[in-house]
């Protein structure tokens, strides 16, 4: 039986060297121990640089493949589709070249697409900041000297797994994620009611569902947190002999210190509040792809591409107007 395994064994063994050499040598790449070889003309050294890049790829390439066919191409893809008006008929698409109809449409003739799309604008430079506030906050208590850090790391990080699934669809039904004793306060509502009803909305909106809002902190806090457990404490025992307080300490030595942090944390926070399932915007969209909106607003495939790369710019403008913000008040202090 030993016998039997060990020959088995030693054919595969073989077969595996045989497959090795003709991958190694043949007419596109052969390969010596000094040069790889491309079409008989193309010589590349070997170098423990390269040969490491090469072993690093090969762990990711499959990934990279998996990206290029199932998100990249249907990217780009819905792009094409966005310059036509696409029809289903059967397994078939019935094509239409409209140009640039689309996007047009959805500025001069879409009802809704513009005042919702605006709306999500203001929500975000509203619900950004306070987000990474929040979250920044947070992080700065759990990092102290307190008992039980794992376990409030993980209190703060049990709403990223719930708002991942449908639970929070059913939470945000039965009012969960609003604090309904804030209508009851006449200055807020003296305040919503004298200001323009286009910002108004939005606060109002915030207050509404400011529980969801801190909600989307808990991948925040656990990068604030992994960047102050990073930071030198003797550099804040020196501040302190030169007699630096806590709030000269946050300013001169934490914030600097986690600043490329807060871009990230910046462009996850916008990133997720922007593909979050119930967005309204997310939700127009798919209504509109399947033509679920109503009789007078353009439906259809190609119109939804359309409004999909207008939400994917306006989403990577508002990252760029947040993100150089950061950076321009890095030069000023500079």
């Amino acid at each position: 039986m030993v016998k039997a395994i060990g020959k088995i064994f030693a054919k595969i063994g073989f077969i595996w060297d045989k497959i090795k050499y003709a991958l190694s040598h043949n007419f596109i790449f052969r390969s010596s121990s000094n040069y790889w070889t491309f079409f008989s003309f193309i010589k590349i050294k070997i170098t423990n640089k390269r040969r490491q890049s090469i072993i690093g790829l090969s762990f990711i390439m499959i990934w990279i493949i998996g990206y290029l066919i199932f998100a990249l191409y249907p990217i780009f893809y819905s792009l094409y589709l966005s310059f036509f008006k696409v029809k289903l008929d059967g397994a078939n698409l019935n094509m239409t070249f409209l140009g640039i109809d689309n996007f047009k449409a959805a500025f001069l003739y879409d009802p809704y697409f513009v005042e919702i799309l605006v709306g999500y604008i203001i929500e975000i430079l509203i619900n950004v900041p306070i987000t990474i506030v929040f979250a920044l906050i947070i992080a700065l208590l759990i990092n102290q000297d307190i008992k039980g850090k794992g376990i409030w790391r993980t209190i703060f990080f049990l709403p990223v797994i719930i708002i991942s699934g449908p639970v929070i669809g059913e939470l945000m039904r039965q009012g969960a994620t609003t604090l309904p004793s804030i209508r009851e306060y006449d200055l807020i509502r003296m305040v919503l009611n004298n200001i323009n009803p286009g910002i108004a909305a939005p606060i109002q909106s915030l207050f509404d569902t400011i529980l969801l809002v801190l909600w989307f902190a808990g991948i925040q806090i656990l990068i604030f947190l992994a960047g102050l457990q990073k930071i030198d404490r003797e550099i804040y025992e020196a501040s302190m002999v030169d007699g630096a307080g806590p709030w000269a300490s946050f300013w001169k030595i934490t914030l600097p210190s986690i600043k490329p942090l807060i871009s990230v944390a910046i462009i996850y926070t916008v990133v997720s509040m922007s593909v979050f399932s119930l967005n309204r915007v997310i939700i127009y969209i798919r209504n509109v792809m399947l033509g679920e909106s109503t009789d007078a607003l353009i439906n259809g495939y190609g119109y939804s591409a359309a409004i999909s790369w207008i939400y994917f710019i306006v989403m990577v403008l508002i990252i760029l107007i947040f993100v150089g913000l950061m950076s321009i008040r890095k030069k000023a202090r500079t």
